[in-house]
């Protein structure tokens, strides 16, 4: 569900709409968009670049299997936990950050979830959205994606199906791959955590649809884009606070889930290398999963996006 008590549309309609918007700040918004595919009303917030600045692409920031709900869906979890704010203060970008999504892989589901709701978060991003971005912060038509752990999943797989779309993606503390089995046990795991059922979502194994939304498969499509992929080894490094209950989290449940992602991730590499695709991979010394490297990974992507985005 995009919002946990989205206003509901009818379904009919063809073109997204603003239903309102609400200034955050200098140069913060959010959007409240009426989503003809999403039959609701969908928060996106918005972060400005500096006064003055004309023209400029967009990056589209997805967020983690919780998509904002530690906030009860007021925000981005990236901005709860990151300094993504300041981060984008001086770059001369629109930073677009929607709210919601929780277990949802940003994808077009089969059809409604009894628990999750009416998820067509593809159809929203890369037709509805984008249009409504453009004419009202002045973009130019340039985009990347990037996202963390379920998200960077999505920032890949929507990569690879819209290439035309995104100059640029980057991926943190993911797994591009659904043909493994112990990855779409993963992906059924992850959106089972959030109540879900991933047979709502791409069918049972054998549906095509699991293999049409693989970026391992897909990877050719990802030929020409500026690329990053980063990760940690579960190994509990300098950012990992014990004394904390987010930190004991971290070198638990997050430790097994990034060693998994580093096993996701050298395979990715493998499979660009084995196609000829150019790309920026970084193995983290150590690191969990979890929000202070994600926020260091930002930093280090940023580079690579800003190439994408030609900034």
């Amino acid at each position: 569900m995009a919002t946990p008590a989205g206003a509901r549309i009818p379904s009919g309609r063809q073109t997204a709409t603003v239903d309102h918007v609400t200034v955050l700040g200098d140069r913060r918004v959010a959007l409240f968009v009426h989503s003809p595919s999403m039959r609701e009303i969908v928060q996106v917030q918005v972060l400005l670049p500096p006064p003055g600045t004309g023209p400029r692409a967009t990056l589209y920031l997805l967020d983690g299997a919780g998509g904002g709900e530690e906030s009860n869906y007021r925000e981005s979890t990236w901005t709860q936990r990151t300094d993504a704010v300041r981060f984008f203060s001086d770059k001369p970008v629109n930073v677009v950050l929607p709210v919601g999504g929780t277990g949802s892989y940003y994808t077009d589901w089969l059809r409604p979830d009894p628990r999750l709701g009416v998820d067509e978060w593809e159809t929203f991003l890369t037709e509805e959205l984008p249009p409504i971005v453009d004419a009202r912060f002045d973009g130019n038509g340039i985009d990347a994606i990037a996202g963390l752990s379920m998200g960077a999943h999505a920032a890949l797989n929507l990569t690879a199906r819209h290439p035309d779309m995104y100059a640029g993606v980057a991926a943190f503390s993911g797994c591009a791959d659904n043909s493994q089995a112990d990855s779409r046990l993963s992906v059924r795991a992850t959106v089972a955590w959030k109540g879900g059922d991933a047979d709502n979502m791409w069918g049972p194994d054998g549906d095509p649809t699991w293999a049409a939304n693989d970026p391992m498969r897909n990877a050719e499509a990802l030929r020409g884009k500026q690329i990053y992929v980063s990760t940690g080894n579960g190994v509990a490094g300098a950012l990992d606070d014990p004394t904390t209950v987010d930190g004991l989290s971290a070198m638990t449940l997050g430790a097994a889930l990034e060693s998994a992602a580093l096993t996701c991730t050298r395979l990715f590499e493998a499979r660009l290398r084995e196609l000829g695709i150019p790309a920026m991979f970084r193995y983290r010394d150590t690191g969990t999963h979890s929000w202070p490297y994600w926020e260091q990974d930002l930093h280090d992507a940023w580079p690579t996006l800003a190439r994408a985005l030609r900034v």
